[in-house]
């Protein structure tokens, strides 16, 4: 536990070293040898000073950061979230019983390989540019990693653990529930992480050709008027909401794994 502990303080010692180092470098890039016009790459400290700035202002595009922020997140944790509850059920069935899993898994290895922003088009015909097509896009994305993730770990039970259950008279059902669920957490878990970061960034691509508030619109909004200051500051918001989001389901992951005693 002690050996975590100084693993973990260092870690956060040299992550802290690492994003001053990055900063120190951009700043004498911009402010000290000015290798490229402000206009064209600004100073740390100015997209700093736009980015509180634009948590009140809604100049160049018509909202606050904090609206762009609430509009993307809402977005994209309906979808997560419905993708979860659709993908991790469905996934834990084709894993365990075979004639689902042969009805279902080959339409889902054709759709599998699709990105979630390639549906993007066929939405946008389908029910134009609104909450609707995003959310679906989202909901895609969650819903394959998923899928994906849950699938290989309720497959990865081991068989001395079945065997087990079986010799105390457990039902095919109680297997399930009771040895390969618990045994498949970690990597449900994984899957969620991995679809938080693929719905993530679906929202942000979907916001960028279909949207008309969020951090991608932002984004598109400022390129067309030439804010680079703006759109570093939207970049950055995306970046923290997403860790922000991953830490808070790393929480959850210790807190289920631990209880589980894993």
């Amino acid at each position: 536990m002690k050996k975590s502990k100084e693993k973990m303080g260092k870690y956060k010692i040299v992550s802290v070293i690492s994003i001053a180092v990055f900063l120190a470098i951009w700043e004498i890039c911009t402010d000290i040898l000015h290798l490229a016009p402000a206009s064209m790459l600004p100073s740390p400290i100015s997209v700093l000073e736009t980015f509180i700035q634009k948590l009140y202002d809604p100049s160049p595009d018509g909202a606050t950061m904090i609206e762009h922020m609430a509009a993307s997140m809402e977005i994209a944790l309906i979808g997560y979230v419905l993708g979860a509850l659709v993908g991790i059920p469905l996934a834990i069935l084709m894993g365990w019983y075979e004639n689902i899993d042969m009805f279902v898994r080959p339409l889902f290895d054709l759709l599998r390989p699709i990105p979630g922003i390639a549906w993007i088009p066929i939405f946008i015909i389908l029910f134009g540019i609104g909450t609707f097509s995003r959310a679906v896009v989202i909901f895609i994305s969650s819903f394959i990693s998923c899928v994906v993730n849950t699938y290989t770990g309720i497959k990865q039970t081991k068989q001395v653990h079945l065997w087990v259950g079986q010799t105390f008279g457990a039902s095919n059902t109680q297997l399930l529930i009771r040895v390969a669920i618990p045994s498949a957490l970690p990597m449900i878990i994984t899957g969620l992480k991995v679809a938080l970061g693929a719905s993530w960034s679906a929202l942000v691509a979907a916001e960028l050709l279909a949207s008309t508030k969020g951090l991608g619109f932002m984004i598109q909004q400022c390129r067309g008027i030439f804010r680079p200051d703006v759109i570093i500051a939207g970049m950055i918001a995306i970046g923290g909401i997403g860790a922000f989001l991953t830490y808070l389901l790393s929480l959850l992951e210790k807190a289920i794994l631990k209880g589980g005693r894993w």
